[in-house]
């Protein structure tokens, strides 16, 4: 990975082409920034093997998916010692979507979708909670998502 790799004007505008549709072909979107095809082709390369682009990936619909509760957890952990296993341990959690080592007032955070508020109080009880690493939790259910971006280029 070449990190002295400092991206201009154009990288930037393929970033964001593809940030809004990471299929656009390359001759479109060399048409659309006045270059080659060729020329898009390299440059994404270049930013791939830079490690600015990490992947492609689909952006799914979760609540398209039935997953209508979205929440945070603040976790507090028995010791220091006890983060590694349960990191391990929320893994294993299908609706553990993200997970955070934090300072301040939670060891972890995370970040669940669940399909309704059943469906979250049983992954609560039964899957974090039951983890013997943790001390307690404390629960945020998201209300909306009204700004949810990426980080710009």
């Amino acid at each position: 990975m070449n990190k002295q790799y400092q991206i201009d004007n154009l990288d930037k505008n393929i970033l964001n082409a593809l940030k809004k549709n990471a299929r656009t072909p390359y001759a479109e979107l060399g048409k659309k920034l006045a270059v080659s095809p060729a020329t898009v082709h390299v440059r994404i390369e270049k930013m791939r093997q830079a490690g600015i682009i990490a992947r492609t990936k689909v952006e799914l619909n979760e609540k398209a998916l039935g997953y209508d509760v979205c929440c945070f957890i603040g976790i507090n952990l028995k010791t220091a010692g006890d983060y590694k296993p349960t990191i391990a341990k929320l893994n294993e959690i299908e609706e553990v979507l993200e997970a955070y080592y934090t300072t301040g007032h939670y060891n972890i955070f995370v970040k669940i979708m669940a399909k309704s508020i059943d469906h979250l109080q049983r992954v609560l009880i039964d899957k974090i909670q039951a983890i013997t690493e943790i001390q307690s939790t404390e629960t945020l259910i998201s209300l909306d998502n009204p700004i949810n971006r990426e980080v710009r280029p």
